[in-house]
């Protein structure tokens, strides 16, 4: 049995020294052995993290104790014991980095003013009941959808989340704004985001998956709405959900099917490519032909 855990979560709450909660956070986390990176803002707290199931399942008790931690959902995944080489806490503006810290509010509930909340067997009824009415709408960097995605979701095209604000403003979807949306991301955390900006600039009907793709994902593996890979911010890079994932993605250099991201070994280059096994093998004797935009993106999301 695997007794190595790795835990993805998100707390929004008000934080009114997020210093002292960064002190109080790395004494925990060193105190278990646990690594992996950590974000805190005025706005709450955002982590990925992995160690020993004992030691993660301490670390969870101690971070609940914190006012407005208490109901922190944290998704549990397999780990190496190798995912994380340290341990990593920042102190931000914004838990994640869409560049408008100042239109989102937030209060020991949350979020205020976000999207719907749907538990994975709620978002299968929504589809069910509106049938093709229903959008889903990725909210994530449009690399990570290369390996799996929601089926027919719309795909923004956008290297970091920085760029929504602006995609969303551009006009490219307001043909969505009365219908049902539901915004999916790896944990959910940048769709407590989405759904705001979404809302505030006219969209009627927005969703978002409790847990993220990872609750939907160990929910229904791949039996459900979602197809394909999920990427990792962590030295896993890509997980599945079950033993017949479907392989949506395609190698850089022969549109071969493949879910590897590969870190290109060329100095000029060093960018997350999605290589299969041949091609990476001689790479180094290729011209990239890969996005030169996406690159081996460390900062943590969800």
């Amino acid at each position: 049995m695997n007794f190595n855990k790795v835990i993805l979560y998100y707390g929004f709450a008000p934080i009114a020294d997020p210093e002292a909660v960064k002190l109080w956070q790395k004494t925990l986390c060193e105190s278990l052995n646990i690594k992996g990176r950590i974000l805190i803002s005025p706005h709450g707290i955002n982590g990925t993290l992995g160690g020993h199931m004992s030691d993660v399942k301490k670390y969870i008790k101690n971070t609940r104790q914190y006012p407005g931690f208490k109901k922190i959902d944290f998704k549990w995944s397999e780990g190496t014991g190798n995912d994380f080489p340290k341990l990593k806490i920042k102190v931000k503006d914004e838990l994640v980095a869409f560049g408008n810290p100042g239109e989102i509010k937030v209060d020991e509930n949350g979020v205020i003013g976000g999207g719907i909340h749907l538990r994975p067997e709620e978002v299968n009824k929504l589809v069910e009941e509106r049938g093709d009415e229903v959008v889903f709408f990725d909210g994530r960097n449009a690399f990570e959808a290369k390996v799996g995605k929601f089926k027919d979701a719309v795909v923004p095209d956008i290297t970091t989340s920085h760029d929504f604000v602006k995609e969303i403003e551009s006009g490219k979807y307001d043909h969505m704004k009365d219908k049902p949306v539901v915004t999916y991301c790896t944990g959910g955390i940048r769709c407590e985001i989405l759904s705001v900006v979404m809302k505030n600039r006219g969209f009627k009907e927005v969703y978002q998956i409790m847990g993220g793709i990872v609750r939907y994902g160990n929910a229904f593996g791949d039996d459900g709405l979602w197809e394909g890979s999920l990427y990792t911010f962590d030295d896993r890079l890509t997980i599945d959900f079950s033993d017949h994932t479907k392989l949506i993605g395609t190698c850089a250099h022969c549109d071969g099917p493949t879910k590897e991201f590969r870190n290109c070994q060329k100095p000029e280059c060093h960018q997350l490519v999605l290589l299969c096994d041949p091609c990476y093998d001689k790479h180094l004797d290729m011209p990239c032909k890969h996005d030169r935009e996406i690159k081996r993106n460390r900062d943590l999301v969800g």
